[in-house]
């Protein structure tokens, strides 16, 4: 506990025990300070009179809100300090100006009056000077001093004498009032010292205040000083480019700054830009001579007029028109796909007759290796025009297509406006490669984004972000591939023409082959047809037993093997030419990737043969059968999906509703499991078009008769018996011819697509169209009485020729 004198006593003045209250806005008073004050509130201008009427002694104590206008009892702190009246002078504006002095602590302990001015009751608080001093309370004195002076010495502004006062101090009391009566504080943090009794206690809260404040001070100053040393190095280089413009001057050199805005200048003019486009550049342009070189804004602005400058605002590739030239353009590079050759040919036919057409956009949708990609640069190459190509998939960025806007660090503008830029001309053939795999997450719907770059009706003024300008993308040919159509967004696919381009067959790709790939992989391996020959049969061996797709990539690849391994003996110094024939193609392969389904020699109960669309191609399915002894459960194995699963329930229902016509024995259902299976167990078969397949394996192994094993099948099977259409036409028509297929059974309702198959397809196969059951039931088991409806292909070929 601090010491002092027993005998010694306080010299104080006498304080009485009721004095008029003074509330004292955002400012604490403490003792021995003197300091003037503008009094306005009309209370305390009478407590100020009362005051100089008697013993001039007022209570001074801070209000808890500043903005409170007129502090009651609870708005104003109880511990305050009372002050002696030195000065009163009266202002013009009606206030009073006091100077008064700190007399001694003191806390309020009752409102006595509140009108016509405050009058408190007070309990002073007396604290005797020290006169002999621990050690620690020598160490916080010391310290105190010590960091008042780093304080003033870091710019803290104080009274100029301050200093002097403190050195000379030795109380620690009166110190510490001494020191946050000069620091400035918030009134919260000064009253809390103000409150502490205890002269240590209250001059160690005054130590952590200073330490704080020393610490804020050298931060402040830091930044200062690294502030200054960036204006002084402005200043410097800005002093310097002056000096050398001055000294470039005299010599008759010129101005690299002037030269650059003039050369910009004359980029934009020789652009052509559209009115609008031209008011916004010659705005930034202006903006760019009045920045500093070296910012970060004038990079931004420079990077914004040059890419303006270079985009193909007024550019146009003239078109080729002549559609006989075209026709053999695209014959040239690629074999067969006519409605899509028809379709380009009809767009040049419309524009040799009407000017300032609106290009198309279309949508090329097959599966991979078909040629897609390649068939937008042949059509590039027939129009005469750029092209352009651009990969969607994966991407999730909405600015990826509008672009970002030049607030960001390192904006750029969309692919759209890039490709263009590459181009160099605003009517190219802008491929949008994988649109059915756009992303989705926060930063955007890339997919929304493309519906007005797609619309024909929008797209003459499409907004980039980074350009800020309307740019006309409406004489561009657009053309974008996908996979599949389900993926991609409806709005997004309204807005497109959808052209599919299916599998290739086998005598497609063999065409293909003869035609195009074998002439590549010779040019990439440098050898010539004299080095070695393809056999038609050794192409259509690899197609079938070395491949399993729907385009050509891995035939090509194939292909591309046997010419390394026949490259690699003409360098050891071979000279003979090499046939490569179906004998000798094991010999560059080495074993069949792929074998053939397994024919079926006769007739068989409960085995029918179905046809399934797949990535690849079509292909065959077997649907296997049999009766176990059971409770009449159905067991579907092989990997099936919910729809299969579904139909083979369907098929079921439907052959227990007929079993009396097909001659089934009832206790059979009750009696019997019955076990479907689907061969290839470990590959997942789904879809719609299995159920009369399924039903007329069930029928065959019920009746107990056999299915004819030269019939195949496609279609949905309702409860009713009705038969629904299917997708993949085509493919399928493919599969069964390949697997030596005599008689297809197809919906009524895909009755109009078989013409969309080729003849050559479809020669050899007899093709029943049913739309009930007992139809298929008829063709496939010889069961039912309803009249068949045959269509012979040979009738069709002899029609057409």
């Amino acid at each position: 506990m601090p010491r002092r004198s027993k005998n010694k006593e306080p010299i104080t003045l006498p304080i009485p025990l009721k004095l008029p209250l003074i509330p004292v806005r955002d400012l604490v008073v403490f003792p021995n300070m003197v300091l003037p004050l503008f009094v306005g509130r009309a209370l305390s201008i009478k407590a100020i009179e009362e005051a100089f009427s008697s013993h001039k002694m007022v209570m001074l104590a801070s209000q808890k809100i500043l903005e409170t206008e007129s502090p009651g009892p609870a708005d104003i702190y109880s511990y305050g300090t009372v002050g002696t009246l030195l000065r009163m002078l009266r202002v013009p504006d009606g206030r009073v100006k006091i100077l008064v002095q700190g007399v001694s602590k003191a806390k309020i302990t009752a409102f006595i009056q509140t009108e016509p001015y405050y009058l408190v009751a007070v309990s002073p608080i007396i604290e005797f000077p020290f006169t002999t001093l621990s050690l620690p309370e020598e160490a916080a004195i010391r310290i105190s001093k010590e960091q008042m002076e780093k304080i003033v010495s870091l710019g803290k502004p104080v009274v100029p004498d301050i200093l002097s006062l403190i050195e000379n101090m030795e109380d620690p009391g009166r110190l510490a009032d001494l020191i946050v009566s000069n620091l400035q504080l918030k009134v919260a943090h000064a009253q809390g010292i103000l409150e502490t009794e205890d002269p240590f206690l209250r001059l160690q809260k005054v130590n952590e205040m200073l330490s704080k404040e020393v610490e804020l001070l050298t931060l402040q100053q830091k930044i200062a000083l690294e502030a200054r040393d960036g204006i002084d190095k402005t200043q410097r280089d800005y002093f310097l480019r002056e000096q050398l413009k001055a000294i470039q001057k005299e010599l008759g050199a010129s101005d690299e700054r002037s030269d650059e805005i003039d050369e910009l200048r004359g980029k934009i003019e020789a652009a052509k830009l559209p009115e609008k486009v031209a008011i916004e550049a010659e705005k930034q342009l202006k903006r760019l001579a009045k920045m500093h070189p070296d910012s970060a804004e004038s990079g931004t602005a420079r990077n914004y007029l040059e890419c303006l400058a270079e985009l193909p605002w007024n550019k146009m590739t003239p078109d080729h028109l002549d559609l006989i030239a075209a026709r053999g353009v695209l014959d040239e590079d690629h074999y067969d796909l006519e409605k899509v050759k028809e379709r380009i040919l009809e767009y040049l036919a419309v524009c040799k007759l009407k000017e300032n057409m609106k290009g198309p956009i279309l949508c090329f949708v097959g599966p991979p290796g078909v040629g897609k990609t390649s068939l937008g640069k042949s059509i590039a190459r027939a129009l005469g025009r750029e092209f352009i190509r651009v990969s969607l998939g994966g991407i999730r960025d909405e600015a990826e297509i509008r672009g970002h806007r030049r607030t960001y660090v390192g904006a750029f503008p969309g692919r759209i406006i890039q490709g263009l830029k590459t181009a160099g001309a605003k009517n190219p053939v802008f491929m949008l490669d994988e649109v059915d795999k756009i992303g989705l997450d926060f930063r955007g719907d890339p997919a929304s984004a493309l519906l007005e770059v797609l619309d024909p009706e929008q797209n003459h003024s499409f907004a980039d972000h980074y350009l800020g300008v309307p740019f006309d993308l409406s004489n561009i040919l657009f053309i974008t591939t996908a996979n599949q159509s389900d993926p991609i967004p409806l709005p997004l696919r309204d807005r497109m023409e959808m052209i599919s381009i299916f599998s290739y067959t086998t005598e497609e790709k063999l065409g293909i082959a003869q035609k195009f790939l074998v002439k590549k992989q010779l040019a990439e391996h440098g050898i010539t047809s004299a080095h070695i020959h393809f056999e038609a049969a050794a192409i259509e061996q690899i197609i079938v037993q070395y491949t399993k797709e729907a385009g050509v990539r891995n035939l090509e690849r194939e292909i591309a093997h046997v010419m390394r391994k026949v490259a690699r003996l003409i360098a050891e110094g071979s000279k003979e030419s090499f046939q490569i024939t179906p004998a000798t193609i094991q010999t560059y392969l080495g074993i069949p990737k792929f074998l053939p389904e397994a024919e079926i020699a006769k007739d068989e109960v409960g085995v029918a043969t179905g046809l399934a669309w797949t990535p690849t191609g079509g292909d065959i399915i077997r649907v296997e059968a049999l009766l176990v002894n059971g409770k009449g459960a159905l067991i579907l194995t092989g990997s099936l999906g919910d729809v299969m699963k579904e139909s083979a329930q369907a098929a079921l229902s439907y052959i227990r509703s007929r079993e009396k016509e097909f001659h089934i024995d009832p206790d059979l259902f009750t009696k019997s499991d019955i076990h479907v299976h689907v061969p290839a167990g470990a590959m997942p078969k789904d879809g719609p078009s299995a159920g009369i397949t399924i039903a007329s394996a069930l029928a065959s192994v019920l009746a107990k008769i056999p299915i004819r094993h030269r019939v195949a099948m496609t279609g949905e099977v309702t409860l009713r018996g009705h038969v629904l259409p299917i997708g993949g036409l085509k493919e399928k028509v493919v599969a069964a011819k390949r697997a030596g297929m005599q008689v297809v059974i197809l919906p009524k309702q895909n009755e109009k697509d078989i013409s969309e198959v080729p003849i050559h397809l479809r020669s050899g196969l007899q093709f029943i169209f049913v739309d009930q059951m007992d139809q298929v039931l008829s063709a496939a088991l010889g069961i039912g009485e309803r009249p068949l409806r045959r269509i012979k292909i040979a009738k069709e070929i002899t029609a057409s020729a």
